[in-house]
């Protein structure tokens, strides 16, 4: 789930601007501890327990995500271009192997939920190369430091906050890697998505976004609870390409989503 991509928190995890304004950011490392110490506090209030207090106090100041945030590229590629870019024929001509030899599983997940395999394999091998690559920047680090940076302490603070919440659920450790905003797994969902929407697929009594099995069926979750209709078409202009644009706000991106997992089901 590529930073770009918006989000919507529920009500428990929107902890709210004033309280994310009360920890004093900065746009430098210099502060990084002190700012940790009201940060303890905040997560604390917001019902964070010991094992994720442990791993906001054990956080460092992520170099490698200010890096990144810094020097982010918009998708100003043609349509042709980025799905050439992407590797478009070659996630197509995966998916659809990945379906083939996992149908009982997609076809399950297309009955509870809706949404057909083509979608979900679309969005993993755009986000991750089916699993490829999945990110080495510590999670909890992560989001710490976004949330401490001044540019978006509102936007991560209640992503942080779910970070912190799914290390006391042992969904993550503090030790856990993902991409260098602190997107999860498989589909790379942020913290907070991965809270609010993550499904324990496998039936093994955790979510692990880092489990394939975990991942498809919170993705899935995800997509049907953002408005997915069940047999409803997903190309551009039917109902469910609205559903595809909660996942990435980059047009691009959601025509390449569309258009692969069309292929990948045919």
């Amino acid at each position: 789930m590529s930073f770009v991509k918006p989000i919507l928190l529920t009500s428990a995890l929107a902890f709210g601007a004033s309280a994310a304004a009360a920890a004093s950011c900065s746009n430098s490392a210099g502060n990084y501890e002190a700012w940790k110490a009201e940060a303890v506090r905040e997560a604390k209030a917001a019902g964070v327990g010991p094992k994720g207090i442990a791993a906001l106090q054990g956080s460092s100041y992520s170099r490698e995500t200010i890096s990144a945030d810094r020097n982010q590229k918009s998708f100003k590629y043609s349509l042709s271009k980025f799905m050439q870019v992407r590797g478009a024929d070659t996630i197509v001509k995966q998916g659809r192997s990945r379906k083939a030899k996992n149908a009982k599983l997609f076809n399950a997940l297309e009955r509870q939920y809706g949404v057909p395999a083509g979608v979900l394999l679309a969005i993993h091998g755009m986000e991750t190369g089916f699993g490829g690559f999945m990110g080495k920047t510590n999670v909890i680090s992560a989001i710490s430091t976004l949330t401490y940076d001044c540019r978006r302490s509102d936007y991560f603070h209640p992503h942080m906050i779910a970070a912190l919440k799914l290390v006391d659920r042992g969904s993550i450790s503090p030790q856990s890697v993902g991409a260098k905003h602190g997107e999860l797994g498989h589909t790379q969902f942020l913290p907070g998505n991965a809270l609010n929407y993550g499904v324990d697929g496998d039936g093994n009594g955790r979510v692990d976004l880092n489990s394939y099995v975990d991942a498809m069926a919170s993705t899935a979750n995800y997509l049907r609870q953002k408005g997915w209709q069940p047999g409803a078409g997903y190309q551009e202009g039917q109902p469910n390409f609205a559903v595809i644009k909660s996942w990435n706000a980059a047009t691009v991106y959601q025509q390449a989503i569309a258009i692969m997992g069309a292929r990948i089901d045919k």
